[in-house]
């Protein structure tokens, strides 16, 4: 766990400010491959000055303020986003309020205002395709542009490819509601995650001999249905399971639940906060005529998620602590 992660804010006084520093800038959603290569010039950059290295990150993000009424699917709420920025070695994250002050910022003032004048940053990274400012005027060419005058250093980061495919958030959604987990993985660098607090649902689990933990992800997670095998953490301890996302179209085809079935293990869940990693796609969701066939094809999920997981010991997201 990476200690020492500092969280700076809009309300944070510039007296707690440490000036000089390099940021990382960008919306890191999910923080993939592509925001890591960001964050590792970053902090080569500052080494290099001998200074700290932030991320300098917004919330919401910027969709969700532009589009509010269109459904987004986020990788990583603000606060594992900020986990996942912790465990990279950088020192801290700025977190701008995205709102209509922000939005209606021109480029050229949010360079000076902002980055120069409240920051007092020495370098920059950013990746080759990311806007900001008024109108998303303000490039990383404006950024290269301006540096000189600036007394800056910037540095811009290429795509990142796998398969010949850019990497990127939109890839990874997508890979996501297709069911393709080995694909999201490689972009991520790890499995994708989601954590929420385990709640009562209708306990038909044990009676099939199944008892699940049971969470609800954001209304607008496009994970697509099916059953999974995971990798859950409490705390610091990391506990095997399979999963079941989706509507239970045997039983009422209701609203989407994730329900998690923990291998060995035997306590009380309720009002736990869970982190669920998703290891390996098994199956689409399914509907069956009857409750025997339903637990035979249960068994059979959690052979093969065991063998999943057994082929991936190690699998689950590096995560550090926000101070």
């Amino acid at each position: 766990m990476t200690t020492g992660f500092t969280v700076i804010r809009d309300t944070t006084p510039a007296a707690d400010i440490p000036k000089g520093a390099v940021v990382a800038m960008g919306n890191f959603d999910g923080v993939h491959l592509g925001h890591r290569a960001v964050i590792s010039a970053a902090l080569n950059m500052g080494r290099a000055h001998g200074k700290p290295a932030f991320a300098v990150t917004f919330e919401p993000h910027p969709r969700s303020f532009f589009s509010p009424n269109s459904p987004q699917f986020r990788l990583t709420d603000e606060t594992n986003k900020l986990r996942l920025l912790a465990a990279t070695g950088l020192a801290g994250a700025v977190v701008m309020t995205f709102d209509k002050g922000r939005a209606g910022t021109s480029a050229q003032d949010f360079i000076h205002h902002d980055l120069i004048g409240r920051l007092g940053i020495s370098g920059i990274a950013v990746g080759y395709d990311f806007h900001f400012g008024k109108g998303r005027v303000g490039s990383p060419s404006l950024l290269v542009s301006e540096a000189p005058r600036l007394g800056i250093e910037v540095d811009v980061q290429a795509h990142v490819d796998i398969a010949e495919r850019p990497v990127s958030s939109s890839a990874i959604r997508m890979a996501l509601a297709e069911g393709q987990i080995d694909d999201a993985t490689a972009m991520l660098g790890g499995p994708w995650f989601a954590t929420g607090e385990v709640i009562h649902g209708e306990k038909r689990g044990r009676d099939l001999g199944y008892p699940t933990a049971n969470i609800r992800l954001d209304k607008n997670c496009a994970l697509k249905h099916g059953i999974y095998a995971v990798r859950v953490g409490r705390g610091t301890e990391r506990l095997n399971g399979v999963a079941s996302y989706g509507r239970r179209p045997t039983f009422d085809n209701g609203a989407p639940l994730l329900e998690v079935f923990l291998f060995d293990f035997k306590g009380d869940l309720y009002g736990s906060v869970l982190d669920v990693a998703f290891i390996a796609f098994i199956r689409d969701e399914l509907k069956f005529d009857g409750i025997e066939a339903l637990i035979r094809q249960m068994d059979d999920d959690s052979a093969r998620a065991r063998a999943a997981l057994a082929a991936a010991p190690d699998a689950f997201p590096k995560l550090g602590a926000i101070d």
